[in-house]
């Protein structure tokens, strides 16, 4: 279980002194795992706890607030990817108008030494930090010097085919409906967690009942239908087919991802459920009817059946 420490300040010792990864890592794609395994060599060596240092919210939103929805994952999310990389820690930091005018020396000596108290930093070879993003691992490591602790800086690392490991290069694969290409990027199939809301209830009518998802801050997969698997609240996985978008067919106004859960019928409204996106069905479509829908509906469930076996 990783233990999730929100700010910097005024930390008991004993939240303090880990060595930690440094960076947005979201997504925690393998890129980011490279650097995350940088830092647990060094947790080794130091005989120090090993942490992952992330903000919430993301840089982007203070920066762009108006851009388009971007976020891969939530904190919880992130935080359960970190476990099996064995972190003991996430410290979410809050990016905020004072976050975002501080110098780069300012960053290291404040929050990274005199904040949390670090042993090591790992951070990636673009890892970039302070105001106007000044600072730079070499630099890191020059104040490190001065402050009392190690840095490593991991190089860019690309899969042997080819295959670009970046959040950016998830967002594009996404976007495009490639779900194995963001699996491989991830190392696990691409997953949107949310609470079950009330919907039209439009589906019941025709015996597809949904849970339905608020898209929040999570990025625009491509608009269609996905072959899931849904994690519940109690850790049972159920195989499905969802829809992800607007509907052109009613016109909803934010995009919503419906899963229709096979084999079930529980109500989960209020809870809290994982749902991963595992293959890409086909884009949306318009119907002429309910009939029309029903019939496609219950295809896209033979279809998702056929790809989860």
């Amino acid at each position: 279980m990783v233990e999730v420490i929100r700010g910097w300040r005024g930390l008991p010792a004993s939240q303090r002194g880990a060595a930690v990864a440094v960076g947005a890592f979201d997504g925690v794609h393998r890129g980011h795992q490279a650097v995350i395994a940088s830092a647990r060599e060094a947790a080794q060596r130091l005989g120090a706890p090993l942490g992952v240092v992330s903000f919430d919210p993301h840089p982007r939103r203070l920066f762009q607030p108006d851009a388009a929805p971007f976020r891969l994952m939530t904190p919880d999310q992130m935080a359960r990817a970190l476990a099996p990389l064995g972190v003991d820690r996430l410290y979410l930091i809050p990016f905020d108008a004072e976050m975002a005018g501080m110098t780069d020396e300012a960053f290291a000596r404040r929050v990274l030494s005199e904040g949390l108290g670090i042993a090591h930093a790992a951070v990636g070879f673009d890892f970039t930090f302070g105001k106007g993003r000044s600072g730079s691992p070499a630099l890191l490591r020059t104040y490190g010097e001065t402050l009392g602790f190690t840095v490593s800086v991991t190089d860019r690392i690309d899969d042997a085919s080819g295959l670009k490991l970046s959040s950016s290069a998830v967002r594009e694969a996404l976007k495009a409906g490639d779900m194995d290409r963001a699996a491989a990027i991830l190392g696990r199939p691409y997953a949107i967690q949310g609470e079950v809301i009330h919907g039209d209830k439009r589906g019941r009518t025709i015996g597809v009942p949904t849970a339905n998802i608020a898209m929040g801050d999570y990025m625009r997969p491509a608009y269609g239908v996905y072959a899931t698997r849904t994690r519940l609240q109690d850790g049972r996985v159920v195989k499905g087919v969802a829809n992800l978008g607007v509907r052109p067919m009613f016109e909803i106004e934010q995009p919503l991802l419906e899963v229709w859960l096979l084999d079930f019928n529980e109500s989960l409204y209020g809870q809290t459920i994982e749902t991963e996106l595992v293959a890409f069905l086909r884009g949306e479509m318009k119907f002429d009817g309910l009939d029309e829908l029903k019939v496609q509906i219950e295809a896209d469930a033979s279809a998702a059946r056929a790809v989860l076996g």
